[in-house]
């Protein structure tokens, strides 16, 4: 079984410091365990939606 978390990053409009806050979103979550399953962007924000095994089915590997 998967859990899921959702994400909203608001975008500025400044590049650089958007790279760096969704290149810190992804670390983050990545040492949690999350990975990317689903990006979804419109013009002021982007949306990311993680997944990983729930802690259940983590213990049954």
């Amino acid at each position: 079984m998967k859990e899921y978390q959702a994400v909203v990053l608001k975008l500025s409009r400044r590049a650089h410091d958007d790279e760096d806050a969704l290149t810190d979103l992804l670390n983050e979550r990545s040492r949690g365990g999350w990975e990317p399953a689903l990006l979804s962007q419109d013009g002021a924000r982007m949306t990311v939606v993680f997944q990983r095994a729930s802690p259940s089915s983590r213990k049954e590997k």
